[in-house]
């Protein structure tokens, strides 16, 4: 697997290895799922994305494999529960931010708001085929982030500045910002909605 053409972003660790080859890019619709990976996301302000990946079971587990009924039940002694965990980031404003995420995520559900059709309405409900071919051609954020961005907050999420919310994009599928060369831009294009 080693002679593969991957993006530039990934290394060689077997954890990224996966992540990049199995998850990247691939389309996710189920509002859980995008629930507890916009949450990831923003455990990764100021961290790198392997960081984060290596915590990820730790999360799940000290998150309720991400259930948003659970979660937005959580008070204060929870709160202060998670920041002795070493297995997650020990930042208050970001575990306070999942805590609020999860009532964000329940007061959507309650007003009939299915929260993967929200999330998939800034791409129309479709996967964006980009054709990237160096590194520097992939932005940072776009009018559809900046977009997400500005909705998720009005609906009180937050940890979900426009370049948190691209990185979403491009990790569940809305987009698709493998690079051509890379031996999963194919692959990912066909899976694309």
């Amino acid at each position: 697997m080693s002679d593969l053409h991957r993006c530039h972003w990934v290394t060689q660790d077997p954890i990224y290895l996966e992540y990049h080859d199995k998850v990247w890019g691939r389309p996710v619709t189920d509002a859980q799922e995008l629930f507890a990976k916009l949450c990831l996301d923003g455990q990764q302000a100021g961290l790198s994305w392997l960081t984060i990946l290596k915590k990820q079971a730790n999360y799940e587990q000290a998150f309720c494999h991400f259930d948003p009924r659970k979660i937005s039940r959580f008070d204060e002694q929870d709160v202060e529960r998670l920041l002795q965990n070493p297995g997650i980031v020990r930042n208050r404003l970001k575990v306070a931010s999942i805590i609020r995420n999860a009532r964000a995520y329940i007061a959507m559900t309650e007003q009939g708001v299915d929260f993967s059709d929200f999330l998939w309405q800034f791409t129309d409900g479709r996967s964006i085929q980009n054709r990237w071919q160096e590194p520097g051609q992939v932005p940072v954020t776009t009018p559809a982030s900046d977009a997400m961005s500005k909705a998720l907050k009005q609906q009180g999420f937050n940890f979900v500045g426009s370049t948190i919310c691209y990185a979403f994009m491009q990790a569940v599928g809305m987009v698709n910002d493998h690079l051509t060369c890379c031996h999963c831009y194919e692959e990912v294009s066909a899976l694309g909605r």
